[in-house]
């Protein structure tokens, strides 16, 4: 029983390990925002989901919710979490269109909303671990899906484009590395709520990635298009000189 719950403990902390990779893969992504002053066509949406997944599983951590300490790492990785996944979802909503704003800021007000009534509901009207657990649980099950679900629209680009600009392969390698090893940590720990959502998360990762070493050549169809605009206009690629309003030329 002790080597069993040693191991359930490391696995917890290389789980910690990847999640964090996860958390800060996005910032590449987001130096390209900032540097551009543009979201371009990169969605929100993963991040604001991410961010529900983050203060659900802290909150599942704390010992209201589950019995003692015996969570502590989903509350230090999942407090992380939320750090980072409000300063990407406020670059974004900075950077991002008049309508995409507006977008981005209901769905954050609305995930926001739904966390604090889980939490109120989980404090106050239920009166033990395994109650709580099963509603924080639950609602988290939901947000994860939604996260793991979420890369869809990005694996639907792909394919339609064959390019993988808006699909990181970090972001995906570190996907799946992360819910892999959650898996392994919820299984170890009999904790269901823990395990099931990276029974989806694992093979989505995993698909990204396969998706990501099909395609990773091949330039796709906007990227073509641009190039052909490009040489029409200038003879020669001087693309980066168009965007500068040509005066550099």
């Amino acid at each position: 029983m002790g080597l069993l719950v040693l191991l359930h403990f490391i696995v917890g902390v290389m789980g910690n390990a990847a999640a964090l990779l996860l958390y800060t893969a996005p910032i590449l992504t987001f130096k390209r925002v900032i540097a551009k002053r543009s979201t371009e066509e990169f969605s929100c949406i993963p991040y604001i989901i991410a961010l529900f997944n983050c203060l659900l599983y802290t909150w599942y951590g704390f010992p209201v919710v589950s019995s003692g300490w015996e969570n502590f790492l989903l509350i230090t990785i999942n407090g992380l979490g939320i750090i980072f996944e409000l300063s990407f979802i406020f670059i974004y909503i900075w950077f991002s269109s008049a309508q995409n704003k507006k977008i981005a800021s209901l769905m954050l007000m609305v995930v926001i909303a739904v966390s604090s009534i889980t939490a109120f509901v989980s404090s106050f009207a239920l009166h033990d671990h395994y109650h709580r657990k099963l509603l924080v649980g639950s609602v988290g099950l939901v947000a994860s899906v939604g996260m793991y679900g979420s890369p869809l629209v990005a694996v639907k680009r792909v394919i339609k484009t064959k390019s993988v600009e808006f699909m990181p392969f970090y972001l995906s390698f570190f996907s799946c590395l992360a819910s892999s090893l959650w898996l392994a940590y919820g299984f170890l720990g009999h904790d269901l709520f823990l395990a099931a959502p990276n029974i989806l998360g694992s093979p989505m990762g995993l698909l990204q990635i396969i998706l990501y070493c099909m395609y990773r050549k091949h330039k796709g169809d906007h990227e073509e298009t641009d190039n052909k605009m490009d040489l029409e206009k200038n003879g020669v690629k001087f693309g980066s000189l168009e965007q500068d309003g040509n005066e550099k030329i």
